[in-house]
């Protein structure tokens, strides 16, 4: 073989890799409106940024005659690129080939890319569009999951993970997603489900559809699996890469910086009088978070399930920031067993991440039910109590309006080790709300006396003037600073600026025991 046979054979090479599972199935991957693995990652990244690693891999089975049936690059396109210029490694199932089933050979190519993304501190993006485990090849293919399942928990909390469903994850497959940080999803094309519907009709005799048991829809709103739903690829890719322009590339840098125009010193009138002067009337948190942060932007995360709690991301002064809050205008802002889970697992994400917390707080207390005390509210509560007793970054919290009972303390209270605790002044801090309260502590009293109604507003009265209110908690130390509302961004910024060189370790120990 001469030198340009040579070169010739390289290109015949390349070219069976890129035409994967062949042109039909191409075609048919197109006609279900989805894009191919390869046209996947070249949305993705930024153009021209993509190396591809491993392109002639082919699986080694020879069982069931499949040595006959080999495929450069064996189901999945491997290897890393840029997304705004900073690196990330990815990987894309490619549903042409064998349906995207896992083999041995991809688990390697997969694995590859985990510890290289490990190495060189960099986010490993998944694009997922599998079959499940390649049946043909039995345990090594369920091995080669084991593997990835394995790296995909020691990678946790030292690069960020994303996984982007694109079609089906099934059985095993869904457990790589379910040990990253993040899950992205399409609507009525991905789908995510441990047994599907027809052994499910099987064992059980419910008769329930692919959409029903493991559709974006589900699990963004019932089951909580995905953070994020889209309603096409692009738009799913496009927010991909949104998020990871807040997200530092790895557990030792600094969070990343975001251009912004935005005046650090800009105040926001209208926070002087969105909230309500009745304690009782709902408004949107979402106002007071979008008004304070850069450009008046914020990206919600899981914002379908457990709406009563809000998660997401912004910038204050063209840095980074992790966001949570209660959200009044969903059952008042109470914490329930989806709230505190979805809290919990947002604030260890940022403190693993070295992304500061602001944490805003209008909280009722836990809501009340045998359904949440069954659901074992008690655990799943102590989570979040953990999660922020644990963190590490700097942490600050703005009560706007109730923080009662335990719930005070499970949002980032001082008594949690947050750094500065502010409030407005119709914060209301105390056991519980006046109302309750007067009924316990003045039940004697109220039993007793000549006009009960009357007696009962006087008693409530004083006991909001002495209690639901921000002054007792400053006097003792317990809040920082009672602040104006419309200064509140001014304020987080001072705050971030002064914590920026933070160091706070907790005590030598393996690890604690969450309570999971």
């Amino acid at each position: 073989m001469n030198l340009e046979e040579k070169f010739q054979k390289l290109h015949q090479f390349h070219s069976q890799a890129e035409l994967a599972g062949g042109v039909e199935r191409i075609q048919q991957q197109h006609e279900k409106g989805k894009m191919t693995a390869r046209e996947r990652l070249q949305f993705f990244l930024d153009e021209g940024s993509f190396v591809e690693l491993d392109k002639f891999v082919t699986h080694r089975c020879s069982d069931f005659g499949m040595e006959d049936k080999k495929i450069l690059g064996d189901g999945v396109v491997t290897g890393y690129g840029t997304v705004s210029g900073r690196h990330v490694y990815v990987f894309a199932q490619d549903f042409t080939v064998f349906g995207g089933s896992l083999s041995a050979t991809q688990a390697q190519k997969i694995c590859k890319v985990l510890d290289l993304a490990m190495k060189n501190g960099r986010p490993v993006i998944g694009l997922c569009d599998s079959g499940g485990a390649r049946i043909q090849e039995g345990v090594e293919s369920l091995a080669g999951y084991a593997e990835i399942f394995y790296r995909n928990t020691l990678a946790s909390g030292v690069v960020p993970q994303i996984s982007v469903i694109m079609g089906p994850c099934a059985g095993g497959a869904v457990y790589s997603p379910g040990l990253t940080d993040f899950i992205f999803m399409v609507k009525k094309s991905s789908y995510m489900f441990l047994t599907g519907p027809d052994v499910i009709k099987t064992v059980t005799h419910e008769d329930v559809t692919m959409e029903e048991l493991g559709g974006a829809v589900t699990h963004s709103t019932k089951s909580g699996v995905c953070h994020m739903a889209s309603d096409d690829e692009k738009s799913c890719l496009l927010l991909v890469r949104e998020l990871l322009n807040f997200l530092p590339s790895n557990n030792v840098d600094e969070v990343p910086k975001i251009k912004t125009t935005d005046p650090i010193q800009r105040t926001e009138p209208k926070l002087r009088t969105l909230i309500p002067e009745n304690s009782k009337q709902a408004y949107d948190m979402k106002e007071v978070i979008e008004a304070v942060l850069d450009d008046n932007y914020f990206l919600e995360i899981q914002k379908d399930f457990a709406p009563n709690l809000l998660i997401g991301f912004g910038s204050l002064g063209g840095k980074s920031v992790g966001i949570v809050a209660n959200q009044p205008a969903v059952l008042a802002g109470c914490l329930d067993v989806n709230a505190s889970d979805k809290a919990a697992r947002f604030v260890r994400f940022c403190d693993a991440f070295n992304i500061p917390l602001i944490t805003f707080v209008d909280v009722p207390g836990f809501l009340p039910g045998t359904e949440q005390e069954y659901g074992g509210i008690i655990r799943h509560g102590a989570k979040l109590l953990y999660a922020y007793s644990e963190a590490t970054v700097p942490k600050i919290t703005v009560i706007t309006r109730k923080a009662y009972g335990g719930a005070y303390c499970v949002m980032a209270s001082k008594q949690l080790r947050a750094d500065i605790n502010f409030t407005f002044p119709t914060g209301e801090i105390a056991v519980m709300g006046p109302e309750g309260a007067v009924a316990i502590v003045f039940r004697n009293e109220l039993q007793k006396a000549k006009d009960p109604v009357s007696e009962k507003n006087r008693l409530i009265q004083d006991y909001s003037d002495t209690f639901a209110t921000p002054y007792k908690a400053a006097e003792l130390g317990f809040v920082d600073e009672i602040i104006f509302p419309e200064q509140t961004r001014y304020k987080l910024a001072q705050a971030l600026e002064m914590l920026k060189n933070k160091r706070d370790r907790m005590p030598p120990k393996k690890h604690g025991n969450i309570p999971l």
